[in-house]
Parts: C-alpha cells; sequence; structure tokens
C-alpha cells in the first residue's frame, strides 16, 4: 500500500495525480488517500515601492507557476489556476469518512476543483462528487466530518508530513512527486513478483 497525503487545491498534488496512478496501476498498489491542508497563494502583484524581498517572492512564485503549467502540459492537462485559491475542506473531510471508492472520489474531486474551479467546501458540491464516484451511499451528515478531518490532520502533522503530495512507503515519508522514481525503486524492491 502507498499512502498519499493531499490537498484538492494544491497543484503540485494534482500534478502528481497522473503518475501516481500510473505508479499504483503498474504494481497494482492500493492507495491509501489522506487529507493535508495546504496554504496555496496567489501570484503577488506588482507594486510601485516593492522590496527586495517582495519582488523575490513575486518573481519565484510566478516562476513556479510557469513551472507547473509547463508540466501541466507534458501531461496533456489544460492547467487554469482559479482568480483566487478556495478552501478544499470538506472534499478532505470525505476522504476521511467514504468507506471505499478513494480513487474515484479524489480523480473527481481534483477534475472539480481544477477544471471548474468547484468549491470543495460546498455541502452540494462535496455529496454531488461522492455520488458520482461511489454511489448513493450512508454516511454521516456532512456537518460531522470535521472533527474526523481534524484528528486526520494532526495525526499527519505529527507523522512529520510537511506538504502535498507526500508519499509514506516502508514507514519513509517523501515530499514532493520528484520522489516517484524513487518510490518505484522501493516498490520494486520488494516486488515478489520481480
Amino acid at each position: 500500500m502507498l499512502t498519499v497525503y493531499i490537498d484538492f487545491k494544491a497543484p503540485a498534488a494534482y500534478l502528481a495525480l497522473k503518475p501516481t496512478l500510473a505508479l499504483a496501476a503498474k504494481y497494482d498498489l492500493e492507495l491509501d488517500w489522506r487529507p493535508f491542508r495546504t496554504v496555496e497563494r496567489d501570484v503577488p502583484k506588482t507594486t510601485g515601492n516593492e522590496t527586495v524581498g517582495e519582488s523575490h517572492r513575486r518573481v519565484r512564485a510566478a516562476s513556479q507557476r510557469s513551472t507547473q503549467i509547463k508540466y501541466a502540459k507534458l501531461q496533456g492537462i489544460d492547467l487554469i489556476f482559479p482568480k483566487a485559491p478556495s478552501e478544499t475542506n470538506l472534499a478532505l473531510a470525505a476522504l476521511t469518512i467514504l468507506p471505499s471508492h478513494h480513487t474515484e472520489f479524489v480523480t473527481a474531486a481534483f477534475a472539480a476543483y481544477w477544471q471548474d474551479h468547484a468549491d470543495l467546501s460546498d455541502e452540494e458540491t462535496v455529496m454531488t462528487l461522492i455520488h458520482k464516484s461511489a454511489g448513493i451511499i450512508d454516511l454521516p451528515p456532512p456537518a460531522s466530518w470535521q472533527d474526523t478531518l481534524d484528528a486526520s490532520l494532526s495525526a499527519a502533522e505529527e507523522a512529520g508530513i510537511v506538504g502535498a503530495p507526500a508519499y509514506v512507503i516502508d514507514s519513509q515519508i517523501f515530499v514532493g512527486r520528484e520522489h516517484l522514481p524513487w518510490i518505484e525503486e522501493i516498490i520494486s524492491a520488494s516486488d515478489p513478483s520481480g
């Protein structure tokens, strides 16, 4: 099993989705999707009296966004950032209460956020995604999901998770999709089919 920590609003987590799914399919791995809340910011606007630090943060953020858009194009994804990052708390909480169908829900939620710029903290939106990916299932009311999300986020922080995507395999933590080749080496070495 490969544990994957995600936040639907994190562009790095979205860009990790296809390669993570491909890796799981290649080795017939079960994916354990877990929530991790990230802080996403828009690229700062240029100001007339910009300090060196402000200039550095703006240029760095613009460069990072440009690189993410290029990487998305390599995957055949049209990465269009929302006007302002929105919260994804209810969709993250859904990961903690769904009995199964996590991958279908994860795929649907990422598409809803990045393609439709849907509000993943809206109850109707999240319930629609759950029903489309998992069917009509009996779940506790969404108002009660926050406690399980809080517990899951605390457990992630205690485990040493600091960003999304983050992967846990053989008790080792890897933050970022750039570690997928190393993760594959670990999986391959432990794969009995060789």
